[in-house]
């Protein structure tokens, strides 16, 4: 997850056509852009795997603004985080405690693994991941007696 730059919303307050429209949230698309044209070798494999709702048909999308902060991947209806941390991704523990702290305070979990572990271990990265979604969010239990 990078630190982003908060664009603040439109002064006018006004949607479209001048009507009042509802709180506009400035995304920084073009950074989002910019880190995706950018990922790593182990970020591509990854998201090979992620991508299309493979992954229990989850959707994850990738580079995507939390707050002041970009996440590697995002799984929105788990409110869950993916983290791969590499030389890339070298931003000191302060940096990293400050950002999972501010994550966990909009309701996010957060995996982190390394580069290393997506390259070497790819299968059990996944399985992690399947692990924690399944016990966030079970999959309801079909009605007793076929109901």
């Amino acid at each position: 997850m990078r630190e982003g730059d908060a664009s603040p919303p439109p002064a006018s307050g006004r949607g479209p056509g001048g009507g009042l429209a509802r709180p506009f949230k400035s995304r920084n698309t073009a950074r989002a852009k910019s880190l995706r044209n950018d990922s790593s070798p182990p970020e591509r494999l990854l998201w090979q795997h992620l991508r299309n709702r493979q992954l229990d048909g989850r959707k994850f999308s990738r580079q995507i603004p939390v707050g002041p902060y970009f996440c590697d991947f995002l799984c929105r209806e788990a409110k869950l985080i993916i983290e791969l941390d590499g030389s890339t991704h070298d931003n000191g523990a302060d940096y990293d405690a400050r950002r999972d702290a501010y994550c966990r305070t909009q309701g996010y979990s957060i995996l982190r693994f390394t580069n290393a572990d997506v390259l070497t271990n790819l299968e059990g990265v996944l399985s992690h991941i399947q692990t924690t979604l399944a016990q966030a969010h079970p999959q309801p239990l079909p009605p007793a007696g076929g109901e």
